[in-house]
């Protein structure tokens, strides 16, 4: 939503290769595009046994990403969400995934003879099998990591291999997010001990991986600090930090980039639980309509004809008007 209509032109109708897309056991007929619809961020923690209210087993978790595969959804990059660049075929729908507070079963290596090896029941051995299985899927995901908190928190629980992990994660594309230095309830705290706890955890990120930014963060408990500032930028003790979305702890499926209604710094998250997730799936199944649904074009936006005026600003994009 960002910046002025660059072409000023509101185009009709929609060729018929546009709205050509990939076949699903539930979707016989390609979505049309819809680039106003909703978009599912995903909101993981454990992934280990047993499932309860914050862990999901490796097995459910390969469940859900089969699911949503065979739904037409495909990972995107937060980043590139929120900058509204999004890159998919026709007829695809983004999902964007997330893990909070840097649990061990989320990337975890094991030893096998000399080497240490991606465990592949943890959720990066887990993303990372089922994208080469299924082209197009792709892997990425932000992990909100906890550089200060007591094990088994503290950046995956295996401190002899933080560096290597965190490093691995930026190489191959994941984002890394700021969570807090040790999962502090923001609202509860003044300026200072905000400020310190968002700048004190990029710094010892930056430890591990030298230069690396944050550039989104999730809320502890979905606590907002007293004022939305100092959770956006700020510095603390020489460290600077800058934050270009701010992620909560629940309220359902997200505005499109796009939309008049998209705020970077209060958007909704799922959770990946059995209620949450198999509610927004099946909702998006009976009301196709109101989901996120690429036009294959990264220059144009494409919306439900009558609904251009719900758009923001958009950068650099013309804008189509389907019938």
């Amino acid at each position: 939503m960002r910046a002025l209509l660059a072409s000023g032109l509101l185009a009709v109708g929609l060729g018929t290769a546009v709205l050509a897309a990939a076949q699903t056991p539930q979707a016989a007929v390609p979505l049309p595009p819809n680039e106003l619809g909703r978009v599912m961020i995903l909101e993981y923690h454990k992934i280990d046994t047993p499932e309860n209210r914050w862990t999901r087993t490796p097995e459910n978790f390969k469940k859900d990403l089969t699911r949503l595969w065979e739904r037409g959804y495909r990972t995107i990059a937060l980043t590139d969400y929120i900058e509204g660049k999004i890159a998919l075929p026709a007829g695809t729908t983004p999902v964007i995934l997330t893990f909070d507070d840097s649990s061990p079963g989320q990337f975890r290596y094991i030893q096998r003879g000399n080497d240490w090896v991606i465990d592949p029941e943890c959720g990066i051995g887990i993303l990372e099998a089922f994208a080469r299985e299924h082209p197009g899927f792709g892997h990425a995901a932000t992990f909100y990591v906890l550089p200060g908190a007591k094990p088994p928190n503290q950046l995956f629980n295996q401190p002899e291999l933080a560096t290597r992990k965190l490093q691995y994660l930026v190489s191959q594309g994941y984002e890394i997010g700021n969570h807090t230095l040790w999962h502090a309830e923001l609202g509860r705290y003044p300026e200072a001990t905000v400020r310190d706890q968002l700048a004190t955890a990029q710094e010892w990120v930056q430890r591990h991986v030298p230069g690396y930014r944050f550039r989104t963060m999730a809320l502890p408990m979905g606590s907002y600090p007293k004022q939305l500032a100092w959770a956006i930028s700020g510095e603390a003790k020489g460290q600077t930090y800058k934050h270009e979305a701010i992620l909560m702890v629940a309220g359902g499926a997200a505005p499109s980039p796009y939309a008049k209604n998209f705020d970077p710094y209060h958007l909704p998250r799922i959770q990946a639980i059995d209620h949450d997730l198999d509610y927004w799936i099946t909702y998006f199944d009976r009301n196709p309509g109101e989901r996120f649904v690429s036009d294959g074009d990264p220059a144009t936006i494409t919306v439900a004809s009558g609904s251009a005026g719900k758009l923001g600003a958009v950068k650099a994009a013309r804008v189509i008007e389907r019938r």
